[in-house]
């Protein structure tokens, strides 16, 4: 292999169908943005919650975009508080979670901010810290590693 180029074992399109396994979530269309750092998920109705002298995060999820019939209640362990720039140039301090993501084969632990998105085109963002050097992104394509589930 020459220096200086990698062997990419996944490529992702620009859109993907995800699954949050440890959120209960099996699928939710993302948009893969490199130019984005941090992952962010659409969440509402956020509070604290602390339990055995742990501190969680309690949310609400549509995870389809126009649906907001269905809705999933998730209690999480917080990871971090950061403060984040949205595309809109708005900065807020969000809760960061840990959790599993997979896209078709691809799996990886990732850093997700809770965030309003509801007026965002997608209901999860893909950041470039949850992908790591086996993938390769196809800006010109979409849903090239998964598929719709249902």
């Amino acid at each position: 292999m020459k220096k200086g180029k990698e062997k990419h074992k996944y490529i992702l399109g620009w859109r993907e169908w995800a699954e949050l396994p440890e959120l209960g979530i099996d699928e939710i269309k993302v948009k893969v943005d490199t130019g984005a750092k941090t992952s962010a998920i659409h969440a509402f109705d956020i509070s604290t919650v602390s339990y055995l002298g742990k501190d969680f995060v309690k949310f609400d999820i549509h995870p389809y975009q126009d649906n907001d019939e269905i809705s999933h209640t998730r209690l999480h362990p917080i990871h971090d508080y950061r403060w984040i720039t949205s595309s809109t140039g708005h900065t807020q301090k969000r809760f960061i979670i840990q959790t599993i993501i997979k896209i078709g084969a691809y799996s990886n632990l990732i850093e997700l901010s809770l965030a309003k998105r509801d007026e965002m085109g997608f209901r999860m963002l893909v950041g470039r810290t949850s992908l790591d050097s086996s993938i390769l992104v196809n800006p010109g394509r979409s849903f090239l590693l998964s598929q719709k589930i249902s």
